[in-house]
């Protein structure tokens, strides 16, 4: 089945030339490396389109509420700090964008959270610091440099090492683990989850386990997996905590002014009492 060029060109791009000739043009559904691989693609650049969009539920109901109760900052600076190192890795790595390319949407998505949680906190100062000092991380752990030697060999050098690098990305591990249970005990203490969002927990849930099978199919790298499936685990516990806390919401404070003219009615009542 021959398809128009405008079509063409971007599927070969996405599955590449041999996986676009046997499924498309040849129609063999019985190659079952390239429909693993497509479905990989396809679940990737979906992920990808949700990260761009995944913590923008969250966004709007802190700034509608002016204010981040419920949502655990400790949990977003743990969880930014493992995103930034995880893109520079990936980045270094040059490992195909359909991988990884929602840690750079949710890494910006969570800067402005961060900012946003210290804002209504009264701590303007404190945000420009955490936003400059994420961004610096970044471009150190990025930055890299080629120069040609008198041989003509290209030397490629970086401010951190790739072997560095490698152990930061074996890190995020932890890191990533650690960044939930704050907000996990925080939902446990509260008895509910405040500001959190639902779409956020349940999209991060559903992302997670498409990353393992996107993993395993599109990249060898043992480190990268062993993280995404431990996340998942820890993401099924927030989104279920989600589901069990749904209905519960803050406590409605008591009206203490109706009772106070109450009370103030019936000490004037008293008083008239005693002067008759």
């Amino acid at each position: 089945m021959q398809l128009p060029y405008f079509i063409k060109a971007p599927a070969v791009a996405i599955i590449g030339e041999n996986c676009y000739f046997s499924l498309i043009e040849n129609l063999n559904y019985t190659d079952v490396p390239c429909i693993k691989y497509t479905i990989s693609k396809g679940l990737g650049l979906g992920i990808v389109a949700g990260g761009a969009i995944v913590k923008v539920p969250q966004i709007i109901k802190i700034m509608q509420a002016q204010s981040a109760k419920g949502v655990s900052f400790s949990s977003y600076v743990l969880e930014t700090l493992a995103c930034v190192i995880s893109l520079a890795y990936n980045v270094r790595q040059q490992n195909p964008l359909s991988t990884y390319g929602e840690t750079f949407f949710v890494t910006f998505q969570n800067l402005v959270i961060l900012a946003l949680m210290l804002y209504y906190s009264s701590k303007s100062a404190q945000a420009a610091v955490v936003l400059s000092a994420f961004m610096v991380l970044g471009n150190v752990l990025i930055r890299t440099s080629e120069f040609t030697q008198v041989d003509g060999t290209v030397v490629t050098t970086a401010l951190v090492s790739q072997s560095a690098l490698a152990l930061l990305q074996a890190s995020t591990i932890p890191i990533n683990l650690f960044s939930k249970v704050p907000q996990i005990i925080e939902n446990y203490k509260n008895g509910s989850t405040g500001q959190l969002s639902a779409f956020t927990v349940f999209n991060y849930f559903a992302g997670s386990l498409a990353r393992v099978y996107t993993t395993m199919t599109e990249v060898d790298d043992i480190i990268i997996l062993s993280g995404f499936l431990l996340s998942t685990l820890f993401n099924c516990i927030l989104a279920l905590q989600m589901a069990l806390y749904w209905n519960s919401g803050a406590s409605t404070p008591a009206p203490v002014s109706s009772k106070k003219g109450k009370s103030g009615s019936t000490e004037t009542k008293k008083k008239a009492k005693k002067l008759d």
